[in-house]
């Protein structure tokens, strides 16, 4: 079995706010080997994976992992809405991987900035805004300097430097928007108010982003697979 399967059913078991015992009893397993399996000690059959995808109604293939879907779709670029698309159709038919990652990233930092909206913390959204800036500006970067004969000009810190220090400033700004998020003072902002936070899960959010948590799923999923094989 996968390392997913272990952790998809302790959210799914968790989300729903069930007990490892009451599981293991609908289930028809003692608690031990439940606790097993959401810990990946010990790999079930394929009958316990169809039982267990019934039990909570999600795909086999959800539970493996395979897809972001519950319900095992695969995430198609038509399925995804447009919150800025300006390309045309024959554009997006030609380059239609560049289309789905762009679609993936739009509607990833829309739901992003609409929980920005909910908490209402300027110094969170501020912080949330710079890092993404500076993200663009590398990869920007990266891009324009690929060609020698592109004049450095456009920009005031040296070619030598800026990879450095735009990894150090993200850092940095990561660290006060942990700072801002754990409600604590941090670069002359407030921290957020507890009572502010959204309480989140991946059903919640599928319920309130209908449209767009498709894509954070798939962008979850894919950012992960890479770190994954890093280890």
């Amino acid at each position: 079995m996968n390392s997913d399967f272990p952790r998809i059913i302790t959210l799914l078991r968790k989300e729903r706010g069930l007990s490892q015992k009451q599981v293991a009893l609908e289930l028809g397993v003692s608690q031990a080997l439940l606790s097993h399996y959401e810990k990946g000690i010990r790999e079930c059959g394929l009958d316990f994976v169809i039982h267990i995808a019934d039990y909570y109604n999600v795909s086999c293939d959800y539970l493996l992992g395979r897809t972001p879907d519950r319900a095992g779709a695969t995430i198609r670029l038509e399925d995804l809405p447009d919150v800025q698309n300006t390309s045309s159709e024959e554009d997006n038919k030609k380059l239609s991987q560049l289309s789905l990652n762009k679609k993936l990233l739009q509607n990833s930092i829309n739901i992003t900035y609409d929980l920005l909206a909910q908490i209402g913390c300027k110094g969170l959204s501020s912080e949330v805004s710079a890092y993404l800036m500076v993200s663009v500006y590398k990869m920007l970067r990266t891009i324009y300097s690929s060609n020698p004969k592109n004049p450095q000009a456009m920009f005031s810190v040296m070619h030598e430097t800026y990879p450095g220090l735009s990894s150090a400033l993200q850092s940095i700004i990561e660290t006060h928007a942990k700072q801002i998020a754990s409600g604590k003072l941090s670069d002359g902002f407030q921290g957020i108010d507890p009572s502010a936070l959204p309480n989140l899960t991946p059903d919640i959010i599928s319920k309130q982003f209908p449209d767009l948590a498709p894509s954070l799923y798939t962008l979850i999923q894919k950012t992960e697979d890479k770190m994954k094989k890093l280890n």
